[in-house]
């Protein structure tokens, strides 16, 4: 469905000057490994001896990640589809960090920047601790820094779907004759804690009714395409953190295998929750998923992610075009989309949180998370700022808090990406 731009959880046109591609970063090189790991699980006392367990996995590729060279590609596809608007890019775990990457952005005069996070669904890892990691840059950098404003989840956008859904077509194509027509698409992404994805989204449980919903578009247009109606489900990998705390399931090994058992003969399996064949995908679908299928009969095969797929590069646009023009169509390919523009300020609730970017006033005016909570200037920006080019008081909301803003958290990404 397409659905146009209102007041009701949609901000209002608010103009751009650039664009900050914000992901997660990797490692490099074999030096980088260790002190990457250690940035991922900082404060969440993991033990030295499953770091290094965890960075033997980097060894199979050479002892980098290949995140990072992904990222440059879709870097320079976005410069290419957005000139002469600058796009800047900014990690949460590696170099180059987003704290360096903004204060880039105001040394080259950058009022406000767009922020693609390469997340596609609603959690605390996903998309808040991603705000966190904003507020925490734009504290960094101090006065000067330019306006954030994040852009709206894309888990179904057309631009993400159909991507997905030739990767689909093409993986099951490479399945014996004889088992294709009855393969299984094993939908995977991280697995979460269940409490946090329990409070994920404005009203909870937003990472699982996503993943289904983008699962359920994408698995019909596959039917629609080949002529067969496949069964799927949705599994989870690259769980980490202590057997007590109970987790998203299954397990993609668990489920491949559980298939096997019940007869299944093939499946293909789908990184619908990744934008690109990062570590998580390199080495826990394809070594892993594919050798727990090997190993129970099962043949398989793993769907491609977007990319830079032409049509994903063309969405990003079209996303930052949203924000400038209220008139700009939404499209969304399920009951679940289109997401709203500013998260309110309970989304993704972990219990105790860190201030996070939220949006500039006009977007507080246009359908007040402020309501229930306070706007905070950031630290060292007077709350009668400057006002903008756009007629906007500068840098006086672009950070929400309330009463319990704290520093702890739970950060579900494992040692790895």
């Amino acid at each position: 469905m397409t659905v146009p731009t209102d007041a009701a959880g949609h901000g209002r046109g608010i103009d751009v000057d650039a664009l900050l591609l914000v992901s997660f970063g990797g490692p490099e090189g074999p030096e980088d490994v260790l002190p990457f790991l250690r940035n991922v699980t900082r404060g969440r006392g993991v033990p030295e001896a499953r770091l290094a367990e965890v960075a033997a996995h980097y060894d199979r590729f050479g002892g980098r990640s290949p995140i990072n060279d992904q990222n440059r590609a879709l870097l320079a596809a976005l410069r290419e589809r957005l000139a002469p608007m600058p796009v800047y890019w900014g990690n949460r775990n590696w170099q180059p960090y987003l704290a360096d990457a903004v204060a880039r952005m105001r040394a080259d005069g950058v009022r406000r920047a767009a922020c693609f996070v390469t997340s596609a669904f609603a959690s605390y890892s996903g998309c808040r601790q991603y705000r966190e990691d904003l507020a925490a840059a734009l504290e960094q950098v101090g006065p000067g820094a330019p306006d954030l404003v994040k852009l709206r989840l894309f888990f179904d956008h057309p631009g993400f779907v159909e991507p997905m859904v030739d990767h689909c077509v093409r993986a099951l194509a490479t399945l014996p004759v004889a088992v294709r027509d009855e393969a299984r698409l094993v939908f995977t992404a991280h697995a979460l804690p269940r409490s946090q994805a329990a409070a994920s989204g404005p009203d909870g449980g937003a990472y699982e009714r996503q993943l289904r919903a983008a699962a359920g578009v994408i698995a019909q247009r596959v039917a629609a395409r080949v002529g067969t109606r496949h069964e799927w489900q949705v599994a989870y990998c690259s769980r980490s953190g202590p057997p007590s705390v109970p987790w998203l399931e299954p397990d993609v090994n668990d489920a491949l295998a559980a298939l096997a058992d019940g007869g299944a003969r093939a499946a293909v399996i789908v990184p619908v929750g990744f934008v690109s064949d990062h570590m998580e995908v390199v080495y826990d679908l394809d070594v892993e998923a594919v050798r727990t299928a090997s190993e129970r009969g099962l043949a398989v095969a793993r769907a491609g992610t977007v990319g830079t797929d032409p049509r994903f590069v063309a969405m990003v646009a079209d996303l930052v075009a949203e924000r400038r023009s209220p008139e700009w169509e939404r499209p969304a390919l399920s009951g679940e989309g289109p997401s709203h523009d500013v998260c309110p300020l309970h989304c993704c609730d972990p219990g105790a949180r860190r201030p996070a970017a939220a949006g500039v006033p006009a977007d507080l005016c246009a359908h007040g998370p402020a309501r229930s909570g306070v706007t905070a200037s950031q630290p060292g920006r007077p709350a009668n700022a400057e006002r903008s080019r756009h007629g906007e008081p500068r840098n006086e909301a672009t950070i929400l808090v309330d009463e319990r803003a704290g520093t702890s958290r739970s950060d579900s990404h494992p040692a790895g990406e």
